[in-house]
């Protein structure tokens, strides 16, 4: 098969592209030909070494992707053969993810792909509709509350906007540019606030007649702390998915209001249940048509060191990988 890996961490140039053997599914498994690959930060930051080194003797990177099963191992019913699938979770404690034609993973972690989502569609979901989830619904329902999605334009900011409007609640996201504005209102934000140019704080307290917002999904903890410690209302959730690269707030945390909750939220180390829970809400949501979908630039596979540079450079929009034909 065909494949893209490196065997050392550092830049994007350690990426290498060739053949290697096509893999055979063990038990409880299932092999995928993949036809579309979904790179997030968390994958150039694995390939550069700055969440953990090298743990694999030779990485296929990619936790995310779409694809076809076209063979199950042992304990893994053969009616499995041919579904159109998306995965999750494909390179974590795994050494070969999806930037390969063929991988195979764990049965659970394919997951079947209603008739109109497309494989590119499929391969925007793991990390960040998962993420979503995590940070919107850990901490109890939404209906009727009030939330700020930092970044509404971002692959998980756009999955949070949507997925907390679907849920009841009234959305505003703070964005950087009109372009990204339309792209957070397309998704549902009901109000968007420019931090370049709007006093954030005091727009958002505007927006809410004084009282602030119930929940945050945070992308820039460090950076965007002195507007949440104003906005977020007393026994709050603020759920960081990111810390971001500035000087963190002190601690103890100096919120304006009592009883907060500061929840640290990271996708692959999510509790088993909480996976289950996302991956339905998930489903519903594609059977039903609700959610959109945030595509950015595509790359073919053998330019993937490309599309780490474009996720990494802040690309807008789930940067794809093409590895087969749908």
């Amino acid at each position: 098969m065909k494949a893209v890996w490196y065997e050392q961490n550092g830049p994007a140039e350690v990426m290498q592209a060739g053949e290697m053997p096509d893999p055979e599914p063990g038990v409880g498994e299932v092999r995928i030909r993949v036809v579309a690959s979904g790179v997030n930060p968390s994958d150039w930051k694995r390939r550069a070494g700055l969440t953990q080194p090298l743990a694999f003797p030779r990485v296929i990177p990619h936790q995310d992707g779409a694809g076809v099963i076209d063979r199950v191992g042992p304990g893994v019913a053969e009616s499995r053969v041919g579904e159109r699938v998306w995965l999750f979770e494909s390179q974590f404690g795994r050494p070969f993810g999806t930037a390969a034609e063929y991988t195979v993973q764990p049965s659970a972690h394919a997951v079947a792909m209603p008739g109109p989502v497309t494989f590119e569609q499929g391969a925007c979901l793991g990390v960040p509709a998962m993420t979503a989830h995590r940070c919107l619904f850990a901490d109890g329902p939404l209906e009727g509350k009030t939330v700020l999605v930092p970044g509404g334009a971002g692959a998980v900011g756009h999955y949070a906007v949507q997925q907390a409007k679907l849920s009841g609640a009234t959305v505003i996201s703070a964005i950087s540019s009109d372009y990204k504005a339309e792209i957070a209102r397309a998704a549902g934000a009901d109000y968007t606030v420019n931090y370049r140019t709007e006093d954030t704080a005091a727009r958002i307290m505007d927006i809410t007649g004084g009282e602030g917002v119930d929940h945050i999904v945070e992308v820039d903890f460090a950076a965007n702390f002195p507007v949440t410690s104003q906005v977020l209302k007393s026994s709050g959730v603020v759920a960081i998915y990111a810390a971001g690269t500035g000087q963190q707030p002190p601690v103890p945390l100096q919120f304006r209001r009592s009883n907060t909750v500061v929840r640290n939220v990271l996708v692959y180390d999510m509790p088993e249940p909480a996976k289950e829970a996302a991956i339905s809400d998930i489903t519903a949501w594609l059977e039903s048509g609700a959610l959109s979908h945030l595509t950015g630039p595509h790359f073919p596979l053998e330019q993937a060191a490309q599309a780490h540079r474009a996720v990494e450079g802040g690309a807008i929009g789930n940067v794809i990988v093409d590895v087969g034909e749908g």
